[in-house]
């Protein structure tokens, strides 16, 4: 019998949490057919971001890839608000993955490994996705790494 992806979050000890709501004019998902867009979801673990900072100045990669990571998290459980269910995701289409970055780092596809490796783990086959790693000043609220999703859902 094939794991569930609930069954897979626990064994990566990850429990979703509820889904942050938006902090301005705009809504954390939204759907279209059978394709489901999230809103940029940063790295919040406990309530509150687990890093802050630029990379390149304050974090090194590994915590960028950590962060990256948790914005994934996030991603998984604004699906299964939307959804009520991880198990009516079809695939991971596509992440774009923003790395707040000081203009000469240039390792902003290795700290988007962190979801990617993550995704893939937590879904296996549907967790494989197209990516854009995009370098940027700076994110809302001083986040290393923000990221959005392109998902196909029942």
């Amino acid at each position: 019998m094939e794991r569930t992806i609930e069954k897979r979050l626990l064994e990566l000890g990850v429990e979703l949490p509820q889904a942050a709501a938006p902090a301005a004019n705009y809504v954390p998902f939204t759907r279209i057919g059978n394709l489901l867009v999230t809103s940029g979801q940063l790295p919040i673990k406990d309530g509150k971001l687990m890093a802050m900072g630029v990379l390149g100045r304050e974090l090194g990669t590994e915590a960028g890839k950590l962060a990256a990571k948790w914005c994934a998290v996030n991603v998984l459980a604004q699906a299964r608000a939307a959804l009520g269910d991880l198990e009516r995701i079809r695939a991971i289409a596509k992440i774009t993955v923003f790395v707040a970055s000081t203009p000469d780092f240039s390792e902003q596809h290795l700290v988007a490994n962190g979801a990617s490796d993550f995704l893939v783990a937590a879904l296996g086959e549907r967790g494989r996705h197209a990516r854009s790693a995009v370098g940027t000043a700076s994110l809302p609220m001083e986040a290393p790494v923000e990221i959005e999703a392109l998902i196909e859902a029942d």
